[in-house]
């Protein structure tokens, strides 16, 4: 009994230590992972740490799978955080929060919303740590509905935007208007717009108080979704 427990404790303290190097990795050389230039950090041989992670694409996908899950307990928790009857102050936090887990994790937030990596596809076991973030932001157009606080836009999607994002509903299994969904969706793809144009280096220059431009932004786009 003892024996097999103290295996797997082992073998869980390597994996961990593993991802720590390859994190190192991602700072230094993106997402461009070689197993054998981490096993080489790690003083092993380049076979043992197939024990571990057979191929590359599984050491990434844990690291994929982290960050997700990591970017999500942040945004999450500012939500959780604010007053539930205040959608924009929540709105805000959340989109604050997730901006500053990504100044902070810039390699992780690059290997989630950067280029692809080349013969990488993600697998189905990402899907719902991805949707976390934005469900989230969903969360509070739910919320808004169900008290009264947020009324869906008096606008008709255009076809087949509309059966796209009906069925989108369908799929998170929230019943949010389309067309307000549709809205909340611009606020989100603005938001990972505004984040990875400052962390990649597309607006520093133009715009050196970022602060306050992101501020104006993500306002901006709560008075598009209707947020009080």
């Amino acid at each position: 009994m003892v024996a097999p427990s103290l295996r797997a404790r082992v073998r869980a303290g390597m994996i961990e230590e593993i991802k720590t190097v390859a994190r190192r990795h991602l700072d230094t050389d993106g997402a461009n992972l070689s197993l054998r230039a981490v096993a080489r950090d790690l003083g092993m041989v380049s076979s043992a740490i197939y024990r571990y992670f057979p191929s590359r694409d599984d050491l990434l996908t844990a690291l994929i799978l982290e960050a997700y899950d990591a970017l999500g307990d942040t945004v999450e928790a500012a939500d959780a955080a604010e007053d539930p009857a205040d959608l924009r102050g929540r709105w805000l936090a959340a989109c604050r929060a997730a901006r500053a887990w990504a100044l902070a994790h810039p390699a992780e937030y690059a290997l989630l919303y950067g280029s692809p990596v080349p013969g990488y596809a993600a697998p189905d076991d990402t899907v719902v740590p991805a949707q976390r973030p934005p469900v989230t932001l969903i969360g509070i157009l739910r919320d808004g509905l169900a008290t009264g606080r947020l009324a869906p836009p008096d606008e008709d999607l255009p076809e087949p935007l509309r059966g796209d994002v009906t069925e989108l509903v369908e799929q998170i299994g929230m019943d949010v208007p389309p067309a307000l969904l549709a809205r909340g969706m611009a606020g989100w793809t603005q938001l990972f717009g505004l984040i990875s144009f400052e962390l990649f280096g597309r607006i520093n220059r133009a715009l050196p108080h970022r602060d306050e431009y992101f501020d104006h932004q993500i306002n901006l786009m709560a008075d598009l979704i209707g947020l009080p």
